[in-house]
């Protein structure tokens, strides 16, 4: 599998929508990709040093993340594949200490 770690800066104002989808279970039921963004998603978090959403994005399109980008764009600027090949577990341990994306997401 292939792994890529993001940072996005999120669109404040199309976050709630964005949260309903996830909820709602209409972005998880986008094949092929929709269960793994679904999972990274929720798992996202925030870096308030940089105001950017960072995670890790289970992918193997070339470029990274061309079918994902047809979600992600509408809800994040200045997508950033910073590591193309993490592995998944580090990625994840790097950003572990940074408030979640969702708690916060209020409050941006």
């Amino acid at each position: 599998m292939a792994y890529r770690f993001v940072r996005a800066r999120p669109k404040r104002d199309r976050l709630p929508d964005l949260r309903e989808r996830l909820d709602s279970g209409d972005i998880e039921a986008m094949d092929p990709f929709g269960r793994a963004m679904t999972r990274s998603l929720e798992r996202a978090r925030f870096d308030p040093d940089t105001g950017e959403a960072v995670w890790v994005e289970e992918d193997y399109c070339s470029p990274p993340l061309a079918m994902e980008r047809e979600v992600l764009d509408d809800y994040f600027e200045s997508l950033t594949v910073v590591e193309e090949n993490v592995d998944e577990s580090a990625g994840w341990a790097q950003i572990e200490d940074l408030p979640r994306l969702w708690e916060r997401a209020a409050s941006l």
